[in-house]
């Protein structure tokens, strides 16, 4: 499995983006779909998720501002990203799983999002 994110940038404070990520290959039966996010000296966290039926999980300081959702081919994952906070400031990475329990993912190659001023 592949998986091609895009979307990120530059953006001000208060702002929006939409980071899209698209998997390629063998997708039958993906699910889980989300991002995590990483700033610079600290560990990878995850900011969304969705599974194949819909549920949605949010690390709290995304939660009222950040929207993760799914194509209905349930091979794309998005996340509506308002109201962005310079602490947002990251790299984003799209993954995959086949199964919630699984230790392993498939991962997007990453995508800056940087809010600023």
């Amino acid at each position: 499995v592949q998986l091609q994110a895009s979307g990120g940038g530059l953006v001000q404070p208060g702002g929006s983006l939409r980071l899209s990520c698209t998997a390629s290959g063998s997708v039958s039966s993906l699910n889980v779909m989300g991002w995590y996010r990483q700033s610079p000296g600290q560990q990878r966290e995850l900011v969304a998720a969705i599974t194949s039926n819909g549920s949605t999980n949010y690390e709290d300081s995304v939660k009222g501002r950040f929207t993760v959702s799914r194509d209905n081919a349930k091979t794309s994952v998005y996340l509506h990203m308002k109201s962005l906070k310079p602490e947002d400031t990251a790299v984003y990475y799209c993954y995959a799983k086949r199964r919630p329990w699984d230790t392993s993912a498939f991962w997007g190659q990453g995508t800056q999002v940087t809010v600023s001023s």
